[in-house]
């Protein structure tokens, strides 16, 4: 499909198609007639005497410097070449793709009072899988996330470095000549329409809400495999008991683990024992916390989704010809919503995490061997596994640290309070990253517990992916080296295969 930017919203899928799946963009002829009225706008604003920011003034604390029509343009390119001061190993091409494609959505909404012009220059270079190389660090989340996007612009008007398809580092200019596009020449106003969004914080949110989902159906499955290898029942994910506290996320995740849980073997054959009265938490309490992280979810899409249909630009230039200065590129809202959906995700980790250790230590484990070993002893099994999601669940402890109550004031005081929104979203990614790492783990662990209850049968859906798993990663036998199958299980994971074994037996999970 083409996504064609219309001068209205995007949604999550059309962000995703385009920053990580290669869709291409189109720039509607409604979107470009807005563009050109605004553009009429902005040129009456420069040739006025009286001081429009941006347009005829200097920027940040040199908002009171005025410059001449002439110089204009000049101050445009002036500005690009100057905040692109971003540092650090360049951030993922998908990053720098959602960002691009979220600045020309900004730009054909017609309030920017840039030419047409400006707009298609970031969708040739999206089109033609030409990615300026964009460093890590350099945002605060505030007038804009202006050193990243500065580094995108830079290499729109033939300056600075770009990654091509082959991954491989290239002047901008070279990688223009060899798509036949011309670099972009800046008039007045178009250099801080370019830089003045919240499009690399909003392009990590929308990227990352699209990565969650997936992570908290998984959670849901990788939950309901240990449920049953430790012998846990499945009466605590009645409907009934979570109508009582109706959460429609907790509601939700327990009605997937009923289901994946349904007409299990291994629970059936222990029903009516009095093993436990209770599970533990960290199984009795899973549709509780990935409820809530799914809740979290839902709040964080809401608030991209305002933003995906928002014009973020200073100062934007409306219907009725004022120019008007406002805040709007503070990224505080976005901010929030990846700290917020952080911790959430580092917490359906770390009941992942519990479970796994549950299963490998024979004092809990409901008579499964030490650490899922053959012969334990002679053999270590999946102790270290647990190690590994032990340290990645400290490190998203670390990384739910909130970024957001941070400011450090910038531009000799002028902006004097500023978001982390964008910090905030690079953290969100690896906490993400380090979930699914988590998760694999739990997936390698429960399906070797089930594969040890034998002749107990589990239930139809895990033992679907317990089977899934068994076709690329072996199961109990002699201890081999286990980093490869987490890492064959951690791709089984972000592609999908998991969820959709799963889903092939009890349809669509929540």
């Amino acid at each position: 499909m083409t996504v064609t930017l219309r001068g209205a919203s995007l949604d999550e899928e059309q962000v995703v198609a385009v920053a990580r799946h290669g869709e291409k963009v189109a720039l509607s002829a409604a979107a470009r007639a807005k563009m050109e009225q605004s553009r009429a706008r902005v040129h009456r604003a420069a040739q006025s005497r009286d001081p429009v920011y941006g347009v005829s003034t200097g920027f940040g604390a040199l908002a009171g410097t005025r410059v001449p029509p002439l110089r204009q343009p000049e101050l445009q390119l002036a500005l690009i070449r100057s905040h692109a001061a971003g540092v650090g190993p360049p951030v993922d091409q998908e990053v720098v793709r959602a960002t691009m494609l979220l600045r020309a959505r900004t730009l054909a909404m017609g309030l920017s009072g840039v030419r047409p012009a400006v707009a298609e220059a970031l969708i040739a270079a999206l089109n033609a899988q030409i990615t300026p190389l964009v460093p890590r660090y350099g945002s605060v989340g505030c007038s804009g996330d202006l050193a990243p996007l500065a580094h995108i612009a830079l290499a729109l008007v033939g300056e600075g470095d770009v990654i091509n398809t082959d991954g491989a580092v290239q002047p901008a200019m070279h990688a223009l000549k060899a798509a036949k596009l011309k670099p972009l020449k800046l008039e007045t106003k178009e250099g801080l329409s370019l830089i003045n969004g919240t499009d690399g914080m909003l392009g990590m949110l929308a990227l990352a809400c699209n990565d969650a989902e997936l992570c908290f159906r998984v959670a849901d499955i990788t939950a309901a495999m240990s449920a049953e290898a430790l012998l846990g029942t499945d009466r605590p994910f009645q409907p009934h008991l979570h109508q009582i506290r109706p959460h429609p996320g907790q509601v939700a995740s327990a009605a997937n683990l009923a289901r994946m849980m349904r007409g299990s073997g291994i629970v059936a054959s222990h029903r009516h024992s009095a093993h436990a009265v209770q599970d533990s938490y960290s199984v009795r309490c899973s549709p509780q916390v990935a409820g809530a992280a799914r809740d979290t979810l839902d709040f964080a899409r809401r608030t991209a989704a305002v933003e995906l249909a928002s014009a973020i630009d200073n100062p934007v230039v409306l219907e009725n010809g004022d120019v008007e200065s406002n805040g709007n590129f503070h990224g505080e809202p976005l901010a929030f919503a990846a700290d917020f959906l952080a911790i959430a995700a580092a917490e359906v980790g770390a009941i992942a995490e519990r479970r796994v250790d549950r299963l490998l230590d024979p004092h809990r484990s409901e008579g499964l061997p030490p650490f899922l070993a053959q012969e334990p002893g002679v053999n270590s099994g999946l102790m270290v596994a647990q190690y590994t999601a032990a340290s990645l669940v400290a490190e998203n402890r670390r990384l739910a640290a909130p970024a957001s109550v941070d400011s450090v004031p910038t531009s000799g005081m002028q902006e004097d309070h500023v978001s982390m929104g964008w910090g905030a979203a690079l953290k969100l990614r690896t906490v993400l990253d380090n979930l699914n790492s988590i998760l694999a783990v739990e997936l390698v662990a429960a399906a070797r517990a089930l594969d040890l209850r034998a002749p107990l049968v589990p239930a139809p859906a895990t033992a679907a992916v317990r089977d899934l798993v068994r076709k690329h990663i072996a199961g109990v036998g002699p201890d081999r080296v286990v980093a490869p199958e987490l890492a064959a299980a951690e791709a089984l994971i972000r592609s999908g295969a998991v969820l959709a074994a799963a889903q092939a037996v009890t349809g669509p999970l929540k």
